[in-house]
């Protein structure tokens, strides 16, 4: 039950086009979400889409992952454990500044006559393109272009390029291309989600210097210690040129171009951008990196950047992509999230997921559990070499979360709510640290992409101590009941579900911790018979032992789940049917979300989720539900669920599929799928919802698709909204691709390469032989599935 609308950027300035977003004018008022869905970003460095010329804009940004400031977290009142150091990501220069002055006159858009414009992100170039027609109140007319990319290749440089052309009139014409130092004007307005300004200088000048066309600047993080290194150089034509100057301070680098601005007069200028990042290494040592990304991108050139950009993003699509016939308006959309996705994910190398990406500042650029759950199943099944790069990170982290959990009295892991560094960043624990089930998303994304990538080395190494030590914390913190049947209950924990916090045996969490113990369990006795080196390297770094093992085991089998016979539901957690239900009559949209009107304990007393709970455990563990108690389950929670958080919709979406809800499926997708593009939940002006671009594939793949993935064998059961001509996507399974397309009445299976898999269709098993596409009958219609399910 979602308490807003759905109202798109208007079709005549905001085409639907397949393979693009398109700008065809020029919106003052829609500035701060077109600098969020406009963004470029590889996953290590991502620009907002500001205007080239600086203004006007709404938060300028160039953003570096895992680039930040520390700060003392104060609590009015301390107590033991509490988390102590904030983080927060700060903005770095920003490269794309070219000041433009015609006859002495500055380029603003928002005072400027512009007889022509358009914007465009390419999904298949990877470029942000900028036309625009410029009259001058003397007659002179100018036409700007430029363009800029976020290189996948080189995840160090941003390649831009700026070129005034003169198409009537004669005036002068000087070009600033700038390497600028902002002020952090930042302030969160009272909303938690947002990013912490800073009042002292948070780039401390290391060294600046020019070298012709080329300035490097060198800067210190005072609290964090991180070092930064960040240059320009640029290639400039034209044969009206009359002067270039540069110059190179602690605020800005810059090189000026004068020319003579005669009729068909043209100015071109090339410009590349280097960002290096340390927590360690000295400026002096970032800058010569800087130097050797400059010296190869200005040796290669424009030309050799571009290719490399759309020969990656071909390579993207390949496997990624999408394709919905018959709806331009969603298949946009739908191309828009899995591309935002791979901006985010990409070469994040080492690193993880910021929230927003790096297409805004909030959430302070910290990672989430939504990356494992909602964004990793993605790249897993399109990007595997991402997935385990994340998985990894992940791992780094581990010696954070092992101390983490000693920090609250436990063994073992606990990996943070929100973090950078791997150290627990949330003050609000009740919302924060208390959400142990973080520890089996993470456990469950392990699994999945061992099982699905068939990656044995990484989940017997990396895979297997994060299980351990995170079945060890679930061990520790759970206890056995013997007068309640001998079961196992996990106490004090908060679910997915904000709204509810610190509670007894959450399902959510139980469900999730049961196969975390399961999993763990069964890879330690498998490592224990079929890999012995492996086994005992993970012996000497956990020092895991038999009687553990059988302690997870016996938790896994014992697990307690709520269930209240009277209504056939599964209750949230032991005491939650108990609470008053909230009064969502009453309560105006207005006053959505609910945590920026209602103090949390007001919410706390009532039935109502922030976000899917038990609706997302359905989801995740679906072989522990039949579709008789999905539907009760579902049918219940759905109208307690305010999808004051963007997680929702496409979890909803896939349980309406499943039960076949057609109407509340298609509603949940069309939330999700437009979720930025259409501004649902207020903020997109904050950067990109990218656990739910994520979402989308799921809704798709998982729900109209008909995937499910937790037996032996794959299995589907798709079904196509009625707007739908057709559906196609890909999966790579243990290096195999199988392609899929689903159309109204059949649905088509092709193993492209490899040994024969098995998958099931509707239940019946298929036996898929490489390029023999087999193509079955689609016999279970939306309406069937409701009956059998009411039946």
């Amino acid at each position: 039950m979602l308490q807003r609308d759905i109202v798109g950027l208007p079709t005549s300035d905001y085409p639907p086009e397949e393979w693009a977003l398109v700008e065809t004018g020029f919106r003052p008022r829609y500035t701060a979400v077109t600098e969020t869905i406009f963004a470029v970003s590889n996953g290590y460095l991502g620009l907002r889409a500001v205007h080239d010329e600086g203004r006007p804009f709404a938060e300028r940004g160039t953003l570096i992952n895992g680039f930040h400031e520390q700060w003392p977290i104060v609590h009015a009142e301390e107590a033991y454990g509490f988390a102590r150091t904030g983080q927060t990501i700060i903005a770095a220069p920003d490269p794309r500044r070219f000041h433009l002055y015609v006859d002495d006159e500055i380029l603003n858009l928002s005072k400027a006559e512009v007889r022509d414009y358009e914007r465009r992100l390419d999904f298949r170039t990877g470029q942000l393109t900028r036309r625009v027609v410029w009259q001058l109140p003397s007659g002179v007319v100018v036409e700007v272009r430029s363009a800029v990319l976020t290189s996948l290749v080189h995840r160090h440089l941003v390649a831009l390029r700026y070129s005034v052309e003169v198409l009537e009139g004669s005036a002068p014409i000087v070009i600033s291309s700038q390497l600028r130092n902002e002020d952090d004007s930042r302030t969160n307005a009272g909303d938690p989600r947002l990013a912490r300004g800073f009042e002292h200088e948070v780039l401390q000048c290391q060294g600046a210097r020019s070298d012709g066309t080329r300035q490097v600047l060198e800067y210190r993080v005072p609290q964090s210690g991180m070092t930064l290194a960040c240059g320009i150089d640029h290639v400039i034509a034209g044969d009206t040129i009359t002067e270039i100057s540069s110059v190179a301070t602690a605020a800005r680098g810059k090189t000026v171009v004068s020319a003579d601005g005669v009729p068909g007069a043209k100015i071109e200028i090339t410009k590349f951008a280097a960002f290096h990042t340390s927590d360690s290494t000295a400026t002096h040592q970032l800058a010569d990196r800087c130097d050797r990304t400059l010296d190869r991108a200005v040796r290669e050139g424009w030309d050799a950047a571009a290719a490399d950009q759309a020969s990656a993003l071909d390579a993207f699509w390949d496997t990624a992509d999408v394709r919905i016939g018959g709806n331009a308006t969603v298949q946009q959309a739908v191309r828009w999230s899995l591309f935002h996705i791979h901006q985010a994910a990409a070469r994040s190398d080492d690193l993880g997921i910021p929230a927003k990406g790096l297409t805004g500042s909030a959430y302070e650029g910290h990672y989430f559990w939504d990356t494992e759950v909602y964004v990793l199943p993605f790249l897993i099944y399109t990007q595997p070499r991402v997935a385990r790069n994340l998985l990894r990170f992940r791992h780094r982290l581990l010696d954070a979360a092992r101390q983490r959990a000693i920090e609250v009295g436990e063994v073992g892991a606990l990996f943070p709510w929100r973090t950078i560094t791997g150290e627990e960043a949330s003050a609000y624990y009740e919302a924060g640290t208390a959400q142990y089930h973080i520890n089996a998303d993470i456990s469950y994304a392990v699994e999945k992409y061992g099982r699905i990538a068939g990656d044995l080395d990484f989940l017997g190494d990396q895979g297997a101590e994060i299980l351990v030590e995170t079945a060890r914390l679930y061990a520790e913190l759970g206890f056995f009941r013997a007068e309640n049947g001998d079961t196992f209950h996990i106490h004090g924990v908060t679910g997915p579900d904000e709204y509810t916090t610190v509670v007894d045996d959450n399902a959510y969490t139980n469900l999730m911790a049961a196969k975390n113990l399961a999993d763990a369990a069964l890879l330690v006795e498998h490592l224990a018979a079929e890999d012995r080196d492996a086994y005992l390297r993970l012996v000497r770094r956990t020092g895991v032992s038999d009687d553990e093992v059988a302690t997870w085991k016996r938790a896994a089998n014992q697990m307690y789940l709520p269930y209240d016979d009277d209504l056939g539901v599964t209750p949230q957690d032991a005491h939650f049917l108990e609470l008053q239900r909230w009064d969502f009559e009453g309560t105006p949209r207005e006053k959505y979300p609910l945590l920026l009107h209602f103090h949390p304990l007001v919410i706390y007393r009532h039935q109502v989720t922030k976000q899917a709970d038990v609706v997302l455990a359905m989801f995740l563990r679906d072989e522990c539900f039949d579709l008789a108690h999905v539907q009760r389950n579902f049918e219940y929670y759905d109208p307690l669920t305010t999808g004051d958080s963007s997680l929702s919709t496409s979890v909803q979406s896939i349980i309406a599929s499943r039960i076949g809800n057609a109407s509340k499926a298609i509603e949940y997708f069309r939330y999700g799928v437009f979720m930025d593009l259409a501004d649902v939940a207020g903020n997109t002006s904050h950067g990109v919802h990218v656990a739910a671009a994520g979402g989308v594939w799921l809704s798709i793949v998982y729900g109209f698709g008909g995937l499910t993935d937790t037996g032996e064998h794959l299995a589907f059961r798709p079904r196509l909204p009625s707007s739908w001509e057709d559906l196609q996507f890909a999966l790579l399974v243990r290096g195999q691709r199988l392609d899929v397309t689903v159309e109204r009445h059949q649905v088509t299976y092709a193993l492209a390469e490899g040994d024969d898999v098995t998958i099931l269709h509707e239940g019946g098993e298929l036996r898929l032989r490489a390029g023999t596409p087999v193509t079955c009958d689609i016999t279970s219609t939306w309406v069937d599935l409701h009956r059998e399910v009411h039946d």
